[in-house]
């Protein structure tokens, strides 16, 4: 199935595109063929789609790393998710690939996160683990092909091939071509759905998505800063001893020797932003110079990511992670909210698996009659989708007890 070839004229917002790019012309398409629209490209209706979803307006109060409850400025997953969007559509724009493709995967890539961040993942996937675990990515997937229920001919979104790709592959293939998982098995939502729509997990994504995944790396590096600082988990002074936003630091410091803390810290992520993303626009063109992809399909078969950090600034970030774990994803009163958090998402789940009625209606039904791994993974959708406000009503309507997360 093709795209509408009169949407690449200039009426439609048409931007040069290189040969190597994604083609909503020639979409590999949607597993429920549709009529195409007279005015949206196929991945401009993707994007569209994933916006107007359910589970991207449940972003809005799902943790990024604190607890909502902790302040109205941290960073949530919605927030997270339009910082990647945006820099996963400046990537592309300047390796001209499709802006739209990048920023719909961007959009999608955390519809699958748990509420209370990867807390709540750890604990659903141990409270899985008899049955195939839990893994965002999958219910990432789960969600967009069957939980949402919004069209009247199909459940899930419909997201053509190239956004699903993304969506499963933008870190990576997770298959070797013998179809043996990479870093162990695929998840089984992942294995199922590409028995009816393969999306050859072997190769890997087009360069749209590589964007995103990198724009993801980009936005959470800065963005952690950011919130650590104003949490006061993190310091100017800590930061200053790190080697990117060490010499960044010293560059404002010589520009503007009297800034105040928090005029300094954005400074940093701003600048650090832009270091990252020059970086990847520079290494992105020299790996295509070198390579030569000329189409989508040369770039899955390159048998490595296009779309990279120098060697230099790959070497810094790992650098800035390992401190970021170190300092604020390890750090004493974050690990306290955690455990926390981790024990609501453990109650809910066996209170709703011992009494799937307390669950609410259209996700009960039939499941007294159900063997115990249907009942679980419908609890553990039930789960994944709830937002962090939504797990503490239901942990303080079925439990005496509910610990507090702030």
């Amino acid at each position: 199935m093709t795209g509408p070839a009169h949407l690449q004229g200039i009426g439609f917002g048409y931007r040069p595109r290189a040969p190597y790019a994604s083609d909503p012309a020639r979409t590999r398409g949607r597993f429920q063929q549709e009529e195409e629209s007279p005015t949206r490209t196929p991945f401009q209706r993707d994007r569209d789609r994933i916006i107007h979803s359910t589970a991207f307006r449940r972003l809005k109060h799902k943790t990024q790393v604190f607890i909502a409850h902790e302040g109205d400025h941290y960073r949530t997953r919605l927030t997270h998710s339009i910082e990647v969007a945006q820099i996963a559509r400046a990537l592309a724009r300047a390796l001209c690939c499709d802006e739209d493709l990048a920023e719909a995967v961007a959009l999608v890539h955390d519809f699958g996160h748990t509420p209370f961040g990867h807390t709540g993942e750890e604990a659903l996937n141990d409270k899985m683990a008899r049955w195939g675990g839990f893994d965002h990515n999958a219910q990432s997937l789960r969600v967009v092909t069957r939980l949402e229920r919004r069209y009247a001919e199909f459940d899930g979104l419909n997201l053509t091939w190239e956004t699903l790709e993304g969506l499963v592959k933008h870190n990576g293939p997770l298959t070797d071509r013998n179809g043996n998982g990479i870093a162990g098995p695929v998840p089984h939502a992942i294995s199922a759905y590409n028995e009816l729509h393969d999306l050859e997990l072997h190769r890997f994504a087009g360069l749209e998505a590589q964007c995103a995944a990198i724009a993801d790396d980009i936005a959470y590096d800065a963005h952690d800063i950011d919130d650590g600082l104003r949490a006061g988990l993190l310091t100017i002074d800590m930061l200053r001893e790190v080697g990117l936003p060490g010499r960044i630091l010293r560059a404002v410091d010589e520009r503007y020797p009297h800034l105040d803390p928090v005029r300094q810290g954005h400074e940093l992520m701003r600048r650090q932003i832009t270091l990252m993303v020059e970086d990847v626009i520079a290494t992105a063109r020299a790996n295509i110079d070198a390579l030569k992809p000329g189409s989508a399909d040369d770039v899955r078969d390159c048998g490595r990511a296009l779309v990279t950090f120098s060697a230099e600034m790959a070497k810094e970030e790992k650098e800035l992670k390992a401190f970021l774990y170190k300092n604020l994803y390890r750090h004493p009163s974050v690990l306290e909210v955690r455990r926390r958090a981790d024990r609501i998402v453990r109650d809910l789940f066996d209170a709703y698996f011992a009494e799937p009625r307390e669950m609410p209606e259209g996700w009960r039904e039939g499941l007294d009659r159900a063997d115990d791994r249907i009942k679980a993974r419908d609890v553990a959708d039930f789960l994944a989708g709830m937002t962090d406000t939504y797990a503490l009503k239901e942990h303080e309507r079925l439990f005496d007890r509910t610990p507090d997360l702030r």
